[in-house]
């Protein structure tokens, strides 16, 4: 999958509509349409290889609320999907695979469960992506509500002994700000991981995609940008074109 840098398109959801929040927060969320599989139709023409949908209702409810959804992007594109949002059960995990996701990623459940990390990644090998949701140096869980005791460190190691084929980080304080991304925090978590790093929260600029292209061969793979594309700063094709 990560054979060159992939620019990924996100999809996130909250009551069956693609909606972009601000720094994490429900209560501020933007409305871009009613029809996810019409969005994720739209990115797959543009040349997406991978959509990222978070479920932003599971993430807070701590279980899948948007599979409905989910089956319908499925149905209407054939490019690859990484699902997130309240996989924090085995099954969960196996409901959003069988709703179409290629990949799954796991926040809060790597750090509250350990085991069931571990049990996913056996089940589906290659097909899990860890998420590491960072705010001010600290690890956010459960829907970006609750702060994690644990270090950052001690959450790669954990990740690395289960064996996922990729790390999502997303600096939470830039999420859905366009205020441009954080490129010597995605560069430092790059260095320390040894699986690929997928970098998320500020993409305002089609520079900002150039600058963590520039990263590639240190261990950034790609990154995810959703507000810039829906309020127009640039289109998925000239992200693409950009980071080629």
């Amino acid at each position: 999958m990560f054979e060159s840098f992939t620019v990924i398109p996100s999809i996130d959801l909250k009551g069956g509509e693609v909606v972009r929040l601000y720094q994490g927060e429900m209560d501020r969320a933007t409305v871009y349409g009613a029809d996810p599989a019409a969005a994720a139709r739209t990115f797959e023409r543009e040349g997406a290889r991978l959509i990222h949908v978070v479920d932003l209702d599971g993430a807070i409810a701590g279980a899948p609320r948007n599979l409905d959804s989910i089956s319908a992007i499925r149905a209407a594109v054939s490019c690859a999907l990484d699902v997130s949002g309240g996989l924090r059960t085995i099954e969960s995990v196996r409901a959003a695979i069988l709703a179409g996701a290629d990949y799954v990623s796991i926040g809060s459940a790597a750090i509250l469960d350990p085991p069931m990390l571990m049990q996913a990644c056996g089940e589906y090998p290659g097909r899990v992506f860890g998420s590491l949701d960072m705010r001010e140096g600290r690890l956010a869980i459960k829907g970006w509500r609750e702060t994690s005791t644990l270090v950052v460190a001690d959450a790669l190691e954990r990740f690395k002994r289960a064996g996922i084929a990729a790390l999502i980080l997303t600096d939470i304080s830039r999420d859905g700000t366009e205020g441009g991304v954080n490129v010597e925090l995605y560069e430092a978590i790059a260095r320390s991981s040894e699986t690929p790093v997928i970098a998320s929260g500020g993409v305002a600029r089609i520079e900002d995609v150039v600058a963590l292209r520039r990263l590639f061969r240190q261990g950034i793979a790609g990154v995810i940008t959703g507000r810039a594309l829906y309020e127009g700063r640039f289109t998925l094709r000239e992200a693409i074109a950009a980071a080629g």
